[in-house]
């Protein structure tokens, strides 16, 4: 009789939860307390990776309520944050989101000088702690892992110091892969994150992955790569890096020692710089792209095709991580140290920590704590890592966690789920 109950009630959450909300900011919103909205809102498309990760949701809630009654109490319908896709947000749930991030810009930092020499906000905490942590945190173990504390630090951060109320947004990449410029997100409106930037950079011809120098694939330059100019992050500052930048036109950093503990944090204060690339987008962060990756067989093969490919980027494939950077690409959104300076970066993140979550949740009993990597980037030879293994997110945000507590959004701080 429990079970029946149980499943009753999740089936009833799970079928509402398709259903994004267009109510006034809360800490939370209950499934079944949702207004129904048009599939105009979306841009009239469904996807196969979207279908997968409704099944996700509804498997997700059935293997909570019935293999962790210890999680279940404590995250359930009744309470679990809902994140959903920036352009089912309504006008005032963008304008309150906008006006936290930049809320956070305007706050003393807690990165103090000795460590951040540049930092002169709050939110370049965040920047300095990417930048510090990067080699710990990329293609290594605990890289989905860190990014889904990381961005939920960051939206924490956006609530308890700034006043959001509402849940933090993805980017859903295939909706919009044939045109991120025609995307909420980035269309350049004053409820946008921003649009494009204006023609620059003259004297560059592509984007080389992985460097400029020896380039697998070759990014072509758009018509941007200079500051934004439009909607309300034209006037954003970044402070730090780069440290491995793309853009040929970035002033270098003034502190340039790769053994000094704060290279890449020097004081570089400059615009915003972005060259969205729909070439880009079109090719690796399509419908078809995501659901080969959601079909992956295990978490070797997940983590391997979401980064690159094994080796990495060979036979003209980028994988969905670095391409969903390079659809902003510019200044610092081409550099994986600092890339978390376009405020873009979690909108981006958060979409990672979706289609993870959707592939994880497609089997949770064998999925949820499946790992694979080192500590190390890319370094076959470094211990791999472990769920007991701990991390810290510097300044950023206090306390740590161990990688086997965020592996599940649903467990450890967490209780969230996505449409």
């Amino acid at each position: 009789m429990r079970t029946a109950v149980i499943l009753a009630a999740v089936a009833r959450v799970v079928t509402a939860s398709a259903i994004p909300a267009f109510e006034e900011p809360a800490s939370a919103h209950s499934f079944d307390k949702r207004d129904d909205f048009t599939p105009a809102a979306l841009g009239g498309k469904i996807l196969t990776a979207d279908l997968y990760a409704g099944v996700a949701g509804l498997n997700q809630q059935l293997y909570q309520a019935t293999q962790k009654p210890d999680q279940w109490k404590k995250c359930n319908p009744l309470n679990i944050v809902v994140r959903r896709e920036w352009s089912t947000f309504s006008a005032s749930e963008k304008s309150n989101y906008i006006s936290a991030v930049q809320c956070m810009s305007k706050l003393p930092p807690k990165t103090p000088k000795s460590d951040c020499p540049g930092c002169k906000n709050r939110y370049d905490d965040f920047v300095a702690t990417h930048i510090k942590q990067t080699f710990f945190i990329h293609n290594t173990g605990n890289f989905l892992a860190w990014h889904r504390w990381f961005t939920y630090a960051y939206e924490q951060t956006l609530r308890n110091e700034c006043g959001y109320k509402g849940q933090h947004p993805y980017y859903n990449w295939p909706r919009w892969a044939d045109n991120p410029m025609a995307s909420p997100a980035l269309d350049g409106s004053v409820t946008s994150m921003g649009g494009n930037g204006v023609a620059g950079c003259a004297n560059q011809t592509f984007y080389g992955i992985p460097t400029n120098e020896q380039p697998l694939i070759k990014v072509p330059k758009g018509t941007g790569g200079g500051c934004v100019t439009s909607g309300p992050f034209k006037d954003w500052s970044v402070n730090l890096g780069p440290v491995f930048t793309d853009s040929l036109c970035t002033p270098p950093n003034p502190i340039t020692d790769f053994m000094d503990p704060n290279f890449g944090l020097g004081s570089n204060s400059r615009c915003l710089k972005r060259d969205i690339s729909a070439w880009t987008s079109s090719q690796w962060t399509n419908d078809e792209m995501v659901t080969k990756l959601l079909n992956s067989k295990d978490i070797q093969t997940f983590w391997s095709d979401m980064q690159g490919g094994v080796p990495a980027f060979q036979n003209n494939f980028m994988g969905v991580h670095t391409a969903g950077h390079f659809i902003i690409g510019g200044d610092p959104g081409s550099d994986f140290f600092t890339s978390p300076g376009d405020p873009w970066f979690y909108f981006h993140h958060a979409q990672i920590d979706r289609v993870w979550w959707t592939w994880q949740n497609l089997n949770p009993s064998s999925r949820t704590n499946a790992i694979y990597g080192t500590t190390f980037i890319a370094d076959p030879t470094a211990p791999a890592t472990k769920l007991t293994d701990k991390m810290t997110l510097g300044y950023a945000y206090p306390g740590e966690l161990t990688v086997g507590e965020a592996m599940s959004t649903m467990g450890g701080p967490f209780c969230y789920t996505y449409l």
